[in-house]
């Protein structure tokens, strides 16, 4: 009889854990399977994403859209995004393309509710516009190592007028002329 009982206890267990992975993770599985085969999930590799592509170090920061909006591309990485400064410009749609090189953080932006998570291997988006000039701190929300209390990068908004004018680098430095 103990015989039976163990078996039963053992059935039990892996009955628990089949439903568990059926409500879970299979939803989950099929999703993110469902996205990738219809190109709806962007990706990009973790391990070369400097080398090439979208996320190479010349492509990184601001860029002016053709409808006037701006894209920028950042990385995430312990313990820091690169690059660390940006400088948007005011009442323009802003484009957050932003990827992780090696761990899940959270790109959040102080005094709004704009947050997304990103997780290595594709490409997280997140659109925000600023009403005002001011400073828009950007720390990592998920913690990610023991630096992440130092995971901090900052947005400097400026005048919707003078952002066309600042060359590039001077967009990722935050160094107004």
């Amino acid at each position: 009889m103990p015989r039976v009982l163990r078996t039963l206890k053992l059935l039990t267990v892996f009955a628990g854990f089949s439903l568990v992975w059926l409500c879970v993770r299979f939803p989950y599985e099929t999703g993110h399977a469902a996205k990738k085969l219809l190109g709806l999930s962007p990706e990009v590799d973790p391990l070369t994403l400097h080398l090439k592509g979208e996320f190479v170090e010349s492509n990184l920061g601001t860029a002016i859209d053709p409808d006037g909006s701006v894209t920028v591309r950042l990385i995430a990485q312990r313990y820091d995004f690169v690059p660390r400064c940006l400088l948007v410009p005011a009442r323009t749609t802003v484009h957050f393309r932003i990827t992780s090189a090696d761990a899940v953080h959270r790109f959040s932006i102080d005094g709004t509710d704009d947050a997304v998570e990103v997780v290595p291997g594709h490409i997280s988006e997140l659109r925000a516009q600023f009403a005002t000039p001011g400073e828009y701190k950007t720390p990592c929300h998920e913690f990610c190592g023991a630096g992440h209390y130092n995971m901090l990068s900052r947005i400097i908004v400026v005048r919707r007028n003078l952002f066309p004018g600042l060359k590039p680098d001077e967009r990722t430095n935050c160094a107004l002329p």
